[in-house]
């Protein structure tokens, strides 16, 4: 076989050779002038000075062209700002005085004699414009050439025309700057001199004119060291005379020194002519007027009364002298601003850093509370300056810089505070959490309510649990929108939010409005009294009670009371009432279990959350660094509150109450078999716990929704609230297992105990039966039925829908277990298929089609003891589809052993189920 030789690539083109190329063709595309390319002899023209250009030119034709070119004259022409400051008008002036001059010169000059000019050269040559001390510089070169062209509409002005007009206009005047320095200023302008404007705009000119940029003459450094002594002393006789036109109020003379002293400051440094002015407010010098330390009550408490006249006169300032400094100065110099951001540091800022340290040694509370006052009362500078502002249409105050005067002055103090409302936020939370566990755990150990009294209202006390809770948020929502009071008053409230806030938060804690004793916190007073005189939850109207018809059946008044309170014997008793059943002993672990969770902890922990809200939403305009401080601090102060409600209070509390149902035993508490007091307490935890999540839920919605976006999932906020309402949900979903099997306990005691020796095998002289559940049936469902329906609104509906049918299989294992402990007769049979009547129709009313299905199948298991004949019998065991799957003919086999007839049956059945006869197919040997 042939080997295949491997093909290898073929270079086309040397690599070398192709960079040679490229390098070659960038050579040739570029033009020379002897050894140096065009480029580089154009950049050497534009660094040098304008009287070396023409030495220059002479090394060639192609240089003396290029010197012509307009990328050589451009720079400069741009570099005296002529368009920029709008001077053309100036060097049309400076034109008409100049030929004025010349005029005047010819017209006094002897008379001369026409000399032919066979050449050109001297055509329009000015025989005065060249001194003969000027030889050094570019003197010949411009005024050889005509200014204007024959025919001006035909071509545009270059820039080099234009710069020669301004060169041969500008240079004349440095000769005055040769003078002795108390001279240059009437060298430049002599008698009648011209206006102030006039002469700063020339003197800005002349400035641009020598200049690094330009150099347009030999000397042009020892003339610019001069320009700049006549610019002082120009500007120190602008001063004098604005001083003067002060002292006289005279705005009009102020204005014209001010806009020539403008137009000639080079714009270094601070201008002096607004400064100077800014410094001689007497605001400034009457600080000793406003003790910060007034704004401190002997008690340690804030009234910002003195902090009110302190702003009264800065605002008195801003409006006399800003609205002169509107009307005085040009807006671009920025005065009114300047002045403004002075009298905020050193008057404004110097008062509040004295007040916020006086503020720290009484409290921290304090400090937080003045540092939010205090800002919110130097705000007032901005809406002062907007309105000065105002006055001029070209002001060019925006209110973003106005509102920057106050936030530069305020962000020394931005740091501090922010860091102290983060701790001051976690110590808070970690007294009032620490507090509540100190009751919980006296109370657990004494077995006395935490801050009720037994008589209590609770969610389960309620006609309509689920209009408590909604009327709850509504209130909540109601809170939450009022009125925040940042700036403390004499006689005011010192809480942030004011008493309104307070006294509306305490309004909602059901469980404070019906106790009539232990009013301690938030809960003075707001008893509600019913018609009757007994304590309510809400007294509704007839339009709630025509809302509440439609969502509760039992329910036809037009006006109720929410939840009577009744005492705990009553609700032992009572079938109609909800509420949670006390044991016999008092000191038993499971009592109070709905006492772990408290609405008043909620309500504080968000109180005081919303109290810190609001006062860093006092800066939440804050710009740039501080800007993004102020939200990221907003969103850690809800986490912190999140954190708290559940890691703090919800998730003990659950996991409290999860830890006392296991213990319960219901043969402890033989008295009450219907109910079983653990798990009623828990549904009432549930539903305070579920309230407390609505709450936060609502303030989230209310405070901090619109400031995040809430579909962003890397949100710390968003993050953090998934994660609360997951240790919510895992908590109750734990206590709800632990619940089920209290329950499910409870049910199987009751039918134990309650279902007699003999319910299924009645004697034979026993009445007729009536076909109704046996007594232990009806207890069972009874028990059920409550427990389940206390729960509806108080979880959610997979919640719900994963109890239900937990309930339904633990109690189908029930009532197999229970059958089979029963010898069941014919008669007896009868009853057991009432019994499983009975539970059927319960569980159906669960509206859970999968457990519903293994009911049915249950209840056709009950005809097994009805059948009369063995063979039918045995026909129906080994029919495996009459029970959907559900019970193999070997689990039929055990139920039907029960019957109280099967020695006499046994061996006709296993003979036709199985075709076996022990006689013929049994031989033993």
């Amino acid at each position: 076989m042939e080997k295949f030789k491997t093909l290898e690539p073929v270079r086309l083109h040397s690599a070398q050779g192709g960079r040679n190329a490229i390098a070659k063709k960038q050579l040739v595309s570029q033009q020379f002038i002897g050894r140096l390319p065009v480029d580089l002899h154009v950049l050497i023209l534009t660094h040098l000075s304008v009287p070396d250009i023409p030495s220059y030119s002479l090394g060639n034709r192609a240089l003396s062209k290029l010197t012509k070119e307009e990328r050589i004259w451009e720079p400069r022409w741009h570099s005296l700002n002529v368009e920029r400051l709008s001077l053309g008008s100036l060097l049309d002036e400076l034109d008409a005085r100049s030929k004025g001059r010349e005029g005047a010169t010819r017209a006094s000059a002897p008379p001369t004699l026409a000399v032919d000019d066979e050449f050109g050269d001297f055509a329009s040559a000015d025989a005065f414009s060249v001194s003969q001390d000027e030889m050094g510089d570019f003197v010949g070169s411009f005024n050889g050439i005509a200014l204007t062209p024959t025919t001006p509409s035909e071509t545009k002005p270059t820039f080099r025309s234009m710069y020669i007009r301004a060169h041969n206009l500008l240079k004349p005047l440095t000769k005055a700057l040769t003078s002795p320095s108390h001279l240059l200023l009437s060298s430049l302008f002599p008698p009648p001199s011209p206006s102030l404007r006039h002469q700063s705009l020339t003197l800005r000119l002349l400035s641009a004119f020598l200049s690094p940029a330009v150099q347009p003459l030999v000397s042009w450094q020892q003339l610019e060291t001069s320009l700049r002594l006549a610019i002082d002393r120009f500007e120190a006789n602008l001063l004098t005379e604005f001083d003067v036109a002060d002292s006289k109020a005279d705005e009009s003379a102020m204005r014209e020194a001010a806009e020539a002293s403008w137009e000639v400051w080079q714009g270094e440094g601070e201008w002096e002519l607004g400064r100077v002015w800014a410094e001689k407010r007497e605001i400034f010098y009457e600080q000793g007027r406003w003790n910060p330390m007034d704004n401190v009550t002997e008690s340690g408490a804030l009234a910002f009364d003195a902090m009110d006249e302190l702003m009264t006169n800065v605002l008195d300032a801003i409006r006399e002298h800003g609205a002169r400094a509107v009307r005085v100065f040009p807006p671009p110099s920025g005065v009114l601003l300047s002045f403004a951001d002075r009298l905020a540091v050193e008057v404004v800022g110097e008062y509040v850093a004295e007040l916020l340290t006086r503020a720290r040694e009484v409290s921290n509370a304090a400090f937080l509370q003045a540092t939010a006052a205090s800002f919110k009362e130097s705000w007032r500078i901005v809406d002062a300056l907007m309105q000065v502002a105002e006055q001029r249409t070209d002001s060019l105050v925006t209110r973003t810089k106005a509102e920057d005067v106050v936030y530069r002055m305020f962000e020394t103090n931005m740091d501090e505070y922010l860091d102290e409302e983060i701790e001051s936020l976690k110590h808070n939370f970690d007294v009032i959490c620490r507090s509540w566990d100190k009751q919980t755990s006296r109370s657990s150990m004494s077995g006395a309510p935490t801050s009720s009294s037994p008589q209590q209202a609770r969610f389960l006390g309620s006609q309509n649990p689920a209009l408590v809770k909604r009327t709850v948020l509504a209130s909540f929502t109601d809170v939450l929108l009022l009125p925040v009071t940042i700036v403390p008053r004499v006689g005011a409230a010192l809480q942030t939010g004011g008493t309104a806030a307070v006294q509306g938060i305490a309004m909602l804690n059901p469980q404070r409005w019906g106790g009539a004793a232990g009013r301690e916190g938030y809960s003075r007073d707001l008893e509600l009294k019913g018609a009757g005189g007994e304590d309510v939850l809400f007294e509704l109207g007839e339009a709630d009670a025509e809302l509440d018809e439609k969502d509760d059946r039992s329910s036809s008044a037009d006006r109720y009371s929410m939840a009577s309170v009744s005492s705990s014997q009553t609700t032992a008793t009572s079938n109609t009432s909800a509420t949670a059943t006390s044991t016999q002993s008092a000191a038993s672990a499971t009592d109070k279990l709905d006492l772990l969770l408290s609405l008043d902890v909620a309500l504080e922990l968000i109180h005081s959350s919303r109290d810190a809200l609001k006062r860093i939403e006092t800066f939440s305009g804050y710009p740039g660094h501080y800007g993004h401080r102020v939200h990221d601090t907003m969103e850690e102060a809800f986490i912190l509150l999140l954190q708290a409600v559940a890691e703090r209070h919800l998730v003990p509390g659950f996991g409290a109450a999860t830890e006392r149902m296991r213990t319960y035993k219901p043969a402890e508490h033989a008295a009450t078999t219907t109910s079983v007091a653990p798990l009623l307490q828990f549904f009432e935890l549930v539903h305070v716990g579920d309230t407390i999540q609505s709450m936060v839920q609502v303030y989230f919605d209310k405070e901090l929704a619109p400031r995040i976006d809430k579909t962003d999932f890397l949100n710390g906020v968003v993050r953090e609230m998934k994660r609360f309402e997951n240790a919510l949900d895992d908590a109750v979903a734990a206590g709800l297992n632990a619940g089920t099997d209290v329950l499910m306990n409870q049910v199987d005691y009751i039918i134990l105990t309650l279902t007699q020796p003999r319910e299924y095998y009645p004697p034979e002289d026993a009445p007729p039966l009536e076909l109704k559940p046996t007594s232990g049936c009806r207890e069972a469902i009874r028990c059920l039925e409550r427990h389940c329906e206390l729960l509806k609104g108080s979880t959610t509906k997979d919640v719900l829908e994963v109890f239900y049918q937990e309930v339904g299989w633990r109690l189908i294992a029930i009532l197999q277990k229970h059958i089979k402990r029963q010898i069941i007769s014919l008669a007896g049979g009868f009853q057991l298929i009432a019994d499983l009547n009975a539970y059927h129709a319960f569980i159906a009313s669960l509206k859970v089609p999968s457990i519903a299905a293994e009911f049915s199948h249950l209840k056709m298991l009950g005809h097994v003891y009805v059948v009369d004949d063995a063979k039918d019998l045995a026909q129906i065991v080994r029919d495996v589809t009459r029970y959907g799957g559900a019970y193999r003919p070997e689990d039929i086999y055990e139920f039907i052993q029960r019957r109280a007839d099967w020695k006499q049956i046994e061996k006709t059945v296993d003979k036709t189920m199985y075709n076996l006869s022990f006689k013929e197919d049994c031989v033993i040997s």
